[in-house]
């Protein structure tokens, strides 16, 4: 499968490009970044050591010599890209957190033309805690819910798009509406927690990857339920693995417990 990367010079596009390079069954095809950026020009392996021949743009058309685009960037990039992967018959893996409504209908009108992986988060390890999120919402579901993460200092959406979908399933496991639920933030006199809240804390400082506790309070005792990642490796691989799922998938939109055969 040829594979091209959008926000190639970014954390996440660095570490995509080395795991699609040192993939068998992979070829980088594309690496694109946004206009003005200073490694424009430059080979996309470099930054591992290797001459690929492939030099990083910010020439959308790029993009046409590939199956599959593997986007890390910004909502408004991520947007700007789906046009011509529908015109090219380009499948998408969206790893970008942080869209509007509009935003994720946009998303699920082009899943009807191309297929689609939109995933909040592309670890194996986490999306094994979605799962075991689920069946714990239901089991305590008279259990306060609180969902405290925390990132570095440059991430720009808050709480991030993980912790957005750990709610969601709690919620789901509950059988409620997340938005009737979810307390994304609290200050001043809030008065007394509702019964059945999800909260939300997003704290941000130096170069946490990504740290996220989901705690369920009851009477006289508390239940955790953690994921810490200690690097981006995990994501980089979970999303060549997605890459992989939509080989010879005409359309739709999947999430990564699809990918992962967890539904």
């Amino acid at each position: 499968m040829k594979i091209a990367v959008s926000g190639a010079t970014g954390r996440m596009g660095k570490l995509i490009i080395e795991a699609v390079l040192y993939s068998d069954d992979l070829e980088l095809a594309a690496a694109v970044t946004a206009p003005g950026v200073p490694k424009i020009g430059t080979d996309a392996g470099a930054a591992i050591g290797k001459t690929t021949g492939i030099l990083i743009s910010d020439n959308v058309q790029d993009l046409a010599k590939a199956d599959v685009l593997i986007d890390f960037t910004r909502p408004q990039a991520t947007l700007a890209y789906l046009p011509f992967c529908i015109t090219h018959n380009i499948g998408v893996v969206i790893g970008t957190t942080g869209f509007d409504t509009q935003g994720k209908e946009r998303i699920a009108e082009a899943a009807k033309s191309v297929p689609v992986v939109f995933a909040p988060n592309m670890s194996v390890g986490v999306n094994s805690v979605l799962k075991l999120l689920e069946i714990a919402g239901a089991l305590l579901s008279q259990y306060d819910c609180e969902i405290v993460e925390m990132h570095h200092k440059h991430k720009v959406d808050a709480p991030s798009g993980t912790a957005l979908e750990m709610g969601r399933r709690v919620a789901q496991g509950r059988g409620v509406d997340f938005d009737s639920v979810a307390v994304l933030s609290r200050e001043g006199h809030t008065g007394e927690r509702p019964d059945g809240a999800i909260g939300f804390a997003a704290l941000r400082g130096g170069d946490v990857v990504g740290d996220h506790t989901v705690i369920f309070a009851g009477p006289g005792e508390l239940i955790e339920i953690s994921h810490k990642s200690g690097s981006r490796a995990g994501y980089a691989q979970g999303a060549v693995t997605a890459a992989r799922f939509l080989k010879d998938k005409p359309n739709g939109l999947f999430s990564m417990s699809d990918v992962l055969g967890f539904n």
